[in-house]
């Protein structure tokens, strides 16, 4: 545990500490996630299954009826469901919304705990400010169609926005903060990336080898089709689809993009990391503890995504 000049203790600040309302929207987002990929990963699936079934040689169900026609044209219909149904229940946009609520309010509860911009003044006015600010931010989120959960859920509603744990690390003196915020809030991103970019790196190569087996596979069958070494190409088509798919899912997962994107949030964090020990002062902090947030935004990441892809 770093030490810092002036501390009169250590404040431990976790997840556990904010307050109902980001846990209920993170648990959202994590749900919608997982509903949004396995509907991608299924469609994906269903489609790979479906071009292999045309080209297998299964016997006929009964007279007219083929059984790998018949097989194929239910993956085919189980693809349109998946995908009518993903998008009744906007399981994608949801995700992306409640995950922007969940971190939008773990910033803000952050930059009050620890005294970062605008909530660096020490008067009870900057709890008027927090929740102020707070309520904005969600609100812009309705207007794009975030399902707020305290609509539905009155508990929710009634929970305290400002939790015992985050008044008692904003009470506390600049030494604890800042000790608490480098620890807790820093380093952990800064790992987090870390971790991403590495898992990140580690699927690329997973799914370049795979795109790359089977698009050979498919060549070597085509070759030996057009050399007239064998009288059907048909088994390409199948490899070719879960190749495609392959490629499909890769690109879904964005996994190139954010290597270089995880990349340079870490960088960035690593450089305020070296700051914030070495040269912020008290008075510098507030606009510190705001660039931190700023650098950790799912916004600035996806930026950071888009123009690095």
């Amino acid at each position: 545990m770093t030490k810092f000049p002036g501390a009169t203790g250590s404040i431990v600040f976790r997840n556990s500490d904010l307050p109902a309302l980001f846990h209920r929207t993170d648990a959202i987002a994590i749900a919608r996630q997982r509903e949004a990929i396995a509907a991608t990963r299924y469609q994906l699936l269903l489609l790979t299954a479906g071009a292999t079934a045309v080209v297998l040689p299964l016997p006929p169900l009964w007279a007219d009826v083929q059984l790998g026609g018949a097989l194929a044209a239910l993956a085919y219909a189980g693809v349109l469901l998946l995908g009518y149904r993903t998008s009744r229940r906007s399981a994608k946009s949801q995700w992306q919304l409640n995950r922007s609520a969940a971190e939008f309010i773990k910033s803000m509860c952050w930059r009050y705990s620890v005294h970062g911009t605008p909530f660096d003044d020490r008067s009870t006015e900057s709890d008027e400010v927090f929740i102020s600010r707070l309520k904005e931010g969600l609100r812009e989120l309705t207007k794009v169609g975030w399902d707020d959960p305290r609509d539905s859920e009155p508990e929710l509603a009634a929970g305290e926005l400002i939790t015992p744990a985050m008044r008692r690390l904003r009470a506390g003196p600049f030494g604890v903060r800042k000790e608490t915020f480098i620890r807790d809030r820093l380093i952990e991103q800064r790992n987090w990336y870390h971790r991403s970019a590495a898992n990140s790196r580690r699927a690329t190569r997973l799914w370049s080898l795979s795109i790359g087996l089977l698009t050979l596979a498919a060549l070597f069958l085509s070759l030996l089709h057009a050399l007239a070494l064998t009288g059907s190409a048909t088994a390409a088509a199948p490899l070719a689809a879960a190749a495609a798919g392959c490629v499909a899912w890769s690109e879904i997962r964005r996994h190139q993009p954010l290597i270089a994107a995880h990349s340079l949030v870490k960088e960035d964090l690593a450089a305020m990391h070296t700051a914030m020990e070495t040269s912020v002062t008290e008075a510098q902090w507030p606009s510190a503890v705001y660039e931190t947030e700023r650098i950790v935004s799912p916004q600035h990441t996806d930026w950071l995504a888009r123009h690095r892809s």
